[in-house]
């Protein structure tokens, strides 16, 4: 059994920092004592076929889940070729699991009206700020619940919306471009989280969704745990896992590849901490990112062994126009990033209109140590102003290239290098410097090419990496 022990402490130039979800961890196991086993009723075609969206499993799974006591599970199995199940939105009860078996999928509806709030507010653009629809999972006020097994979750972003069961020409994710602009786009968030502690997520595949894969909102205790995120690069708004306003959270063994950011640690309207994201693998998406909601204050976060593979950004922390805040203790260690148009961006206006953000702006005590990069782009460190600015230590970071294909720009930012070797130089203005470039080493270049693996399929699933075997 894996175990992650509560803190880990490192001593930096900026003193001694702690990191990491400050609970004890163990790998979670899948439950023994089973409530209810549904079989499935419906033969995938490509999905689910328009005659099948009359025959919805919403009822029957909400009354297992009901009828479930604390401690047990639900589980969804296969009947033969009769792999899929049909859902419009179900709530999580307190300390039941939803176990989906292998090679099942458990699909969202394409009838927006299903989700709706309140009557005709969901799948549409509009200016209201609210969401409109419900998620396809609400954990509402459920503790100790979980969503675990080897099946598959899939919102289905981009399939036609259905008007009276007959396809329309718009999928959710047409809604999400149709709102770049200006307005709202009105889609379900697949898993959303609300009051919850001690919620887990283990094994499990999430695909498609019409926007947040995985929001988790004022919660003490969230583990994720071995599962993985597939989704179009894009998928306007498809965050993989965003975590706000919460404590004590565990992102581990996962592989996720995302419409936007991989990671977002948000800060909206309460306090971020005690964060710990290790042992990962994304791919397309927006990256490891802290906001850009951060004026209730991130602090305490670990980012370890992770590798970053052709991402648009790598690792970033941005503070809206708006909403700025108190981000500080944040360590960055073991990380790999290549093939991204920004490897490295911490911006404290974003995105950037000149206007002081309502809480200060202030990035302190941030460390990136051994984080190795190739394939060129833009490393940039933005602070607001003279008053608002960038507190950051690069230890050990080198680029696989040379410095001719990134660009480099730091502003209202104190840099300290060292002690491990940093090959490239900052510029900008307002900056103020401590320590001296150093050249790269041949181990540094080459020790990420054991952690770019590709992401898992059926086909590659049996071959676990190193991360992921230990």
């Amino acid at each position: 059994m894996k175990l992650f022990t509560t803190v880990v402490v490192f001593g930096m130039a900026f003193g001694t920092l702690a990191a990491q979800d400050m609970r004890k961890v163990s790998e979670p196991e899948l439950p023994k004592s089973i409530c209810s086993v549904l079989t499935a009723h419906l033969v995938p075609q490509d999905g689910i076929a328009p005659a099948d969206e009359m025959r919805p499993d919403t009822e029957r799974i909400q009354k297992a889940l009901d009828d479930c006591g604390q401690g047990r599970a639900v589980e969804l199995t296969r009947d033969g070729a009769k792999t899929a199940f049909l859902t419009g939105p179900i709530n999580m009860k307190k300390g039941v699991t939803l176990l989906v078996a292998k090679g099942v999928t458990l699909y969202g509806s394409r009838d927006p009206h299903v989700y709706d709030v309140h009557p005709g507010t969901c799948g549409i653009v509009n200016d209201a700020k609210k969401q409109g629809c419900k998620p396809l999972i609400n954990v509402k006020r459920a503790s100790n619940s979980a969503i675990m097994g080897e099946g598959t979750i899939d919102g289905r972003g981009g399939a036609k919306l259905l008007t009276a069961f007959r396809e329309s020409s718009v999928t959710w994710w047409d809604l999400a471009e149709g709102a770049r602009n200006s307005g709202h786009q009105q889609v379900p968030r697949l898993i959303q989280t609300d009051h919850t502690d001690n919620f887990t997520l283990y094994e499990i595949t999430l695909k498609n969704s019409a926007n947040v894969h995985v929001a988790f909102h004022h919660g003490d205790g969230l583990t994720v745990w071995g599962i993985k995120i597939d989704t179009p690069k894009n998928a306007r708004n498809a965050d993989g896992i965003d975590p706000s306003s919460s404590k004590n959270i565990l992102v581990t063994e996962s592989y996720i590849r995302a419409g936007d950011d991989n990671v977002a640690l948000k800060a909206g309207d309460g306090q971020t901490k005690n964060v710990s994201v290790i042992h990962n693998h994304f791919y397309w998406g927006h990256g490891m990112s802290i906001g850009s909601e951060t004026n209730g204050g991130v602090s305490n976060v670990l980012v370890s062994d992770l590798s970053v593979d052709g991402a648009d950004n790598g690792l970033r922390i941005k503070s809206s126009a708006t909403k700025g805040g108190l981000v500080h203790e944040v360590l960055y260690n073991d990380v790999c990033v290549r093939k991204s148009k920004a490897p490295i961006t911490l911006e404290t206006s974003y995105p950037a209109t000149g206007e002081l953000p309502s809480k200060d702006p202030v990035y302190a005590g941030i460390v990136m140590k051994d984080v190795r990069i190739s394939g060129g782009g833009k490393i940039q460190l933005l602070g607001f102003d003279t008053t608002h600015r960038i507190g950051i230590q690069f230890d050990g970071v080198v680029l696989a290239d040379p410095n001719g294909k990134y660009k480099f720009m730091a502003n209202h930012t104190d840099l300290t290098l060292g002690p491990g070797p940093v090959n490239f130089q900052m510029v900008g203005e307002d900056s103020t410097l401590r320590g001296t470039m150093a050249s790269q080493t041949a181990s540094a270049v080459t020790s990420c090419d054991a952690k770019f693996v590709p992401f898992p399929t059926p086909a590659t699933e049996a071959a676990p990496t190193e991360s992921a075997a230990r």
